[in-house]
C-alpha cells in the first residue's frame, strides 16, 4: 500500500510541486490549505506523515502541530518554516514536530528526509533494541514512544526515539553528527544542520540531564555524542 503524506500549506505553487514530486515517488499525496482543514482530513483518514507549513492563515502551525500530536501520538510531521531562529526551531520541536525544513530549502532534501524516515519504519521489526531500554532512571517504551522520567511521561516524537535508540545500540562509544544525519535523517553533513544538536537540546531535558554537565548524553566535542546509560 502506499504511504498517505498529508501536506497543509497555504501556497498552490508549492502544494503543487510537493504533490508532483512525493506523487512521483510513489506516495499518496493529500492536502489541505487551512490548518482546520488539515486536522479534519488527518482525523478522518490519518496519514502517516504530515508536512505542515508554520504560517497558515487561520493558526499557526505550532497550533496545529500540538492538535495532530495530541490526537495521532505516532504521527511522523515535518514542519516548514521561513525563520532560521534557533528559538523557532526549538518550539517547533516542543510543540511535537519530528523534523524541520527551512524555507527556501530543496525537494531533493525533503524527500531524502521522507524516505529515511520511512526505511528507518521499516527496519524497526528487525531492531535488535529491546522494547523496553533504561537509561539512568529513565526508562523508554520504544513502541508507545513513551518515555518515563523524574516520576514525568513525556510522549517522544519518531525522531527522539530513533536518535536514544541509535545511541543506546552503542552505547559508551561516540556517534558522529555525520552518521546520526545519514541514519535517522538521511541527509549528508553540511556545517550549518543543526538538526541533531536542537533533538539532544530537547532530549536532555526530557532525561533531567543538566545541560552543562550531562550525565547521559555527553558530547564529544567536534564529533558528536555517546550515550551513557
Amino acid at each position: 500500500m502506499k504511504r498517505k503524506v498529508l501536506v497543509i500549506e497555504d501556497e498552490p505553487d508549492m502544494v503543487r510541486g510537493l504533490r508532483d514530486a512525493m506523487s512521483f515517488e510513489g506516495f499518496d499525496v493529500r492536502s489541505a490549505s487551512t490548518g482546520a482543514e488539515g486536522i479534519a482530513i488527518a482525523a478522518a483518514d490519518p496519514p502517516q506523515m504530515v508536512i505542515l507549513d508554520l504560517m497558515l492563515p487561520d493558526m499557526n502551525g505550532y497550533q496545529v502541530c500540538e492538535k495532530l500530536r495530541a490526537a495521532l501520538p505516532q504521527l511522523l510531521i515535518i514542519m516548514l518554516t521561513a525563520r532560521h531562529q534557533e528559538a523557532d526551531k526549538i518550539r517547533g520541536l516542543d510543540a511535537g514536530a519530528d523534523d524541520y525544513v527551512t524555507k527556501p530549502f530543496s525537494v531533493g532534501e525533503l524527500l531524502a528526509r521522507i524516505n529515511a524516515a520511512f526505511r528507518r519504519i521499516d527496519l524497526i521489526e528487525s531492531s535488535s533494541v529491546a522494547p523496553r531500554i533504561r537509561i539512568g532512571d529513565a526508562e523508554l517504551d520504544t513502541k508507545k514512544h513513551l518515555l518515563v522520567a523524574n516520576r514525568r511521561e513525556h510522549q517522544l516524537s519518531f525522531y527522539e526515539v530513533e536518535l536514544l535508540k541509535l545511541l543506546f545500540e552503542r552505547a559508551g562509544a561516540p556517534v558522529s553528527r555525520d552518521e546520526i544525519l545519514e541514519k535517522i535523517w538521511g541527509l549528508a553533513a553540511a556545517p550549518t544542520n543543526r538538526t541533531v544538536d536542537n533533538f539532544i537540546v530537547k532530549l536532555r531535558r526530557k532525561l533531567g540531564d543538566d545541560p552543562k554537565s550531562p550525565r547521559h548524553i555527553l558530547t564529544v566535542y567536534g564529533f558528536g555524542y555517546k550515550l551513557v546509560p
